[in-house]
């Protein structure tokens, strides 16, 4: 009986030493966890889809070099992807202006202008 109690206290440490070990040390994830960066990499990835398509409508904007003015004059990155998001750029099909693309498109719109 003394074995068996030493034996369960044993496997119970070395099961809580294993979770701490794992969790920190050897990458294990919990679902919500996981499901976290799942969304977080597919927010990233259709953002960096869109941005060619960003440049690409401001390349078509008959406005295109008063509104890229307006867009260098400003200071403030959330200005400057409010004016991409007002600008109609960050737009794809009918659907609302994505503002993760309108970011990283005025970002890119103002160092390309600024060459």
């Amino acid at each position: 009986m003394k074995w068996f109690k030493a034996g369960a206290w044993g496997f119970v440490v070395g099961s809580i030493v294993t979770m701490i070990v794992g969790f920190s040390w050897g990458g294990w994830t919990t679902g919500g966890t996981a499901s976290r960066t799942a969304i977080e990499r597919a927010n990233a990835a259709v953002t960096a889809a869109l941005v060619p398509v960003c440049i690409e409508k401001s390349k078509a904007d008959p406005a295109r070099a008063k509104k890229l003015g307006a867009l260098r004059a400003l200071t403030s990155s959330y200005e400057q992807s409010e004016a991409v998001l007002k600008g109609g750029w960050a737009t794809v099909g009918t659907a609302e202006a994505n503002r993760d693309v309108a970011e990283a498109c005025a970002s890119k719109l103002v160092e390309v202008a600024a060459k």
